[in-house]
């Protein structure tokens, strides 16, 4: 369908999209980089496993906040690593990249780029990227931009799930997180970027051709 008729349709129905709400910042200033700033906005990749974007986000539950670490694959924009923890220390983020890695294979090479949070200038998280032959890469100081292509991800989680209702407990939310990002972003939500076709899409073709010549 063209995004104009799915527009007209959604007027006539009197549909509205849901309202993003953007993360609010903490006022904190970012520590100094430990890595060069590798991609300078050159979001694209030739093929899986040559560029990695992660960053985290929060939402609250009547338990308190929930934190999600999440790795996107720039080249399919497939979710290839995450972790989910009520607290945002080191750990949520060595977990994610290693979950990454679990999940992909041999990364070595691959570029990991991120902000300049105290939790991807630790040490645990230099080692984790160091341990597997990743490739650190860290934006600009107060550039946004510089890690766009991941807030945009994070933008529709929080207008498919994140503020469609109040969430009771952390695992409620876990769970709806989990299902929607596998299930829907993955396997069902075509993306215009991508030719129209989904993130497994994009990889299953992608692996097709190499599996015929073999």
């Amino acid at each position: 369908m063209a995004d104009r008729t799915a527009w007209r349709l959604c007027n006539e129905s009197g549909i509205m999209s849901a309202i993003v709400k953007t993360r609010r910042k903490t006022g904190k200033k970012p520590g100094p980089a430990v890595c060069d700033d590798l991609v300078r906005r050159n979001f694209t990749a030739t093929a899986p496993n040559g560029l990695w974007l992660v960053d985290i986000t929060e939402h609250w539950t009547r338990e308190g906040k929930l934190y999600l670490c999440a790795v996107k694959d720039v080249f399919s924009r497939r979710i290839v690593g995450y972790s989910i923890s009520d607290r945002m220390k080191a750990r949520i983020a060595v977990d994610a990249v290693n979950n990454a890695v679990a999940r992909r294979g041999n990364v070595t090479g691959c570029i990991v780029h991120s902000d300049r949070g105290s939790q991807f200038r630790s040490r645990k998280f230099i080692h984790a990227l160091r341990h597997h032959g990743l490739v650190g890469s860290m934006g600009r100081v107060g550039a946004a931009g510089d890690n766009a292509a991941m807030e945009s991800f994070f933008a529709l989680l929080q207008k498919n799930v994140l503020n469609r209702r109040s969430w009771a407990t952390r695992e409620q939310l876990r769970s709806a997180i989990v299902v929607w990002t596998e299930r829907t972003y993955h396997r069902k939500r075509r993306q215009a970027a991508l030719g129209r076709l989904t993130p497994v899409g994009v990889e299953t073709m992608m692996a097709t051709p190499v599996a015929l010549a073999a």
